[in-house]
C-alpha cells in the first residue's frame, strides 16, 4: 500500500523534488492513523557507477496522539460552538492531519475571520497533543447602497442590510433591493445554519419581484421555506417550497409568446400560482467562498411545480466548477452548466419559467436579446435549453482589500423547441463566444464585480463588446 503512494519509484531519475513530496504524502498517511510526531528518514544508497540509487524508508511511527484539549481565543463576538462545530477533531479524540486541515478550511470558509491560526503543542503526557485555535474577526455585518450600470439592466441603483453571524450564532439575515430598467427585486431571507444543533441549516425568504420582458410585464410576490442536510463529506442535500402569485402587464397581443397568450386566455388578468418543490445535491470542496484557490463546486437541482396552482413544469439545471492554482498566486477556474425544461400535465409553462441568459453567469459583452432564441416573427422569448462554459485565470492585485483581477473566455447558447420558436440546435450559428478581463472585489459593501467582454463573433449591428457590472449575490 505504501509503495503505490511513492511517486519516485515511477520516475525514470531521481528527483529531490519528488522524494520531498514522497516524504510528506508518508508522512500524511501516518498523520491522519494518529501518528503526529511520525519520523520517516529516507536512507540513500548511491551507486556513481551504475548510475543508481537505492532508497530505503526508515519508519519510527511513535505513539498514536489524541487532542488532550481545543482551546480557541480571539472571537469576541462569535460563539465558540459555532467555531468548534465546524472542526472535523474533537477533544479525546485520535489526531489527524488531513481532517485538522479541513476543519481549517471550514473556518476560512465561514467568511468571518480575517485569519485563523492554528498550533499544536505536546500534553501532560507522550500521547496526548493541545490544540490551539486563534481567530481574527472582521466585520461580517453589511450596509451598502450603490448603483451603477450593465448591459443587461442599464442604469441600476441597489442596496442591501445583511448579517451574515447574527447575534454571534452564525444565522444569516438580509434585505436586498434592486430597482434597474428590466428588474425591480425585492427579498428578506433568514438562514439556521445548525437548526436543533446538528448540521441542518433551514429558513425562510420573502420576496417581491418585477421584470419588464419585451412583450410583457411580469410582477410577483412570494415565500420560500428551504432545508439542506449533509449527506456525505462536502456534500449537500437540499430541499425548497416555493408559493408563487404572478400578474401579468402591459401584454403586447402582437408580440407576446404564445405560453403568455395562453395564460391570459385562461386566467385573464387574475393572480396566476406557482407552487414548485426543489431539490439539489451540492458537492463544494472550495478553500474559500470568495476567491478560491483549489476545489470543486458542482450542483445538479431539479424543480417540479405543479403541486398545485396554474403553471406545471419540471426544469433540471447541472453545473461542474473546478478552481486550480497554477503558478504562484496564478489561479485557472473552469466551469461548465446547462439546464433543461419541459411542461408538464399539471399546467403550462410560461415564458418566464424559460431560460434567459444575462448578467455575469452568461456570455459577458452581449445584451440579452442577442443570445436569446427568436420567434418566428423574430422576436426574442426564453428558451428551454441552454449550455454555457467559462474559463477564467485569475489572480490577487490587492490581496489586502480583496481585489482580484482576472481574464475570462465564455461561450455559451439557449435554444428553444417551445411552439411557434425559431427551429435552433446547438451549432455555430447559435453558440456566441467572448473574451474579455474584470475585476472582483470582496468590498466593506459586499461582493462588487466589473468586466468587459469583447465580442468574438460579432454579427452586422452589434456593438464590438459591452461592461458588465454587479453588486452582491443574485437573487
Amino acid at each position: 500500500f505504501l509503495l503505490d503512494k511513492i511517486k519516485l519509484r515511477k520516475e525514470d531519475f531521481y528527483s529531490r523534488t519528488v522524494l520531498r513530496d514522497d516524504l510528506l504524502v508518508l508522512s500524511d498517511l501516518y498523520s491522519d492513523e494518529g501518528y503526529a510526531f511520525a519520523d520517516i528518514t529516507p536512507l540513500i544508497d548511491e551507486n556513481a557507477e551504475k548510475l543508481v540509487v537505492n532508497i530505503t524508508y526508515q519508519f519510527d511511527k511513535g505513539q498514536q496522539v489524541y487532542f488532550e484539549e481545543i482551546t480557541i481565543s480571539g472571537n469576541s463576538k462569535t460563539r465558540d460552538k459555532v467555531i468548534r462545530r465546524q472542526l472535523e477533531v474533537y477533544e479525546q479524540g485520535l489526531s489527524s492531519g488531513s481532517r485538522l486541515k479541513r476543519s481549517i478550511r471550514n473556518l476560512n470558509r465561514l467568511d468571518y475571520f480575517q485569519d485563523v491560526k492554528v498550533n499544536t503543542v505536546k500534553g501532560s503526557a507522550d500521547d496526548k497533543m493541545l490544540l490551539k485555535i486563534d481567530v481574527e474577526e472582521k466585520s461580517t455585518g453589511q450596509f451598502s447602497v450603490g448603483g451603477g450600470y450593465s448591459n443587461t439592466q442599464k442604469v441600476f441603483v441597489v442596496g442591501s442590510i445583511s448579517q451574515r453571524n447574527l447575534f454571534g450564532r452564525g444565522q444569516i439575515l438580509s434585505l436586498q433591493a434592486e430597482a434597474g430598467s428590466v428588474d425591480q427585486r425585492y427579498q428578506l431571507s433568514f438562514t439556521e445554519p445548525w437548526l436543533f444543533d446538528i448540521p441542518l441549516s433551514a429558513g425562510f425568504r420573502i420576496y417581491d419581484w418585477s421584470t419588464d420582458y419585451d412583450s410583457y410585464d411580469k410582477t410577483s410576490k412570494g415565500a420560500s421555506i428551504f432545508a439542506g442536510y449533509p449527506i456525505y463529506r462536502d456534500t449537500r442535500l437540499s430541499a425548497s417550497f416555493t408559493y408563487d402569485r404572478a400578474k401579468l402587464d402591459s401584454i403586447d397581443f402582437l408580440t407576446a409568446p404564445a405560453s403568455i397568450l395562453k395564460l391570459v386566455e385562461q386566467f385573464g388578468s387574475s393572480p396566476i400560482t406557482t407552487l414548485s418543490v426543489l431539490t439539489s445535491i451540492n458537492y463544494d470542496t472550495r478553500d474559500r467562498i470568495f476567491s478560491p484557490t483549489r476545489g470543486a463546486d458542482h450542483r445538479f437541482s431539479v424543480e417540479y411545480a405543479g403541486l398545485g396552482g396554474d403553471v406545471g413544469f419540471t426544469k433540471y439545471i447541472g453545473q461542474l466548477s473546478y478552481y486550480v492554482p497554477i503558478i504562484r498566486k496564478l489561479v485557472g477556474h473552469a466551469r461548465v452548466k446547462g439546464g433543461y425544461v419541459t411542461e408538464n400535465s399539471a399546467g403550462v409553462l410560461p415564458d418566464y419559467e424559460l431560460f434567459y441568459m444575462y448578467g455575469f453567469d452568461s456570455v459577458i459583452g452581449y445584451d440579452r436579446d442577442e443570445i436569446q432564441p427568436k420567434d418566428l416573427r423574430g422576436d426574442s422569448i426564453g428558451g428551454d435549453k441552454f449550455a454555457f462554459a467559462n474559463l477564467e485565470l485569475i489572480h490577487p492585485l490587492l490581496p489586502s482589500f480583496g481585489l482580484d483581477g482576472f481574464v475570462f473566455f465564455d461561450i455559451g447558447a439557449i435554444t428553444s423547441s417551445q411552439p411557434g420558436a425559431e427551429p435552433q440546435n446547438f451549432d455555430s450559428d447559435s453558440l456566441r463566444k467572448s473574451v474579455g478581463l474584470g475585476f472582483n472585489w470582496n468590498s466593506p459593501m459586499g461582493a462588487i464585480a466589473l468586466a468587459y467582454g469583447f465580442k468574438l463573433d460579432k454579427r452586422e449591428g452589434e456593438s464590438s463588446g459591452a461592461f458588465e457590472f454587479n453588486i452582491g449575490g443574485g437573487f
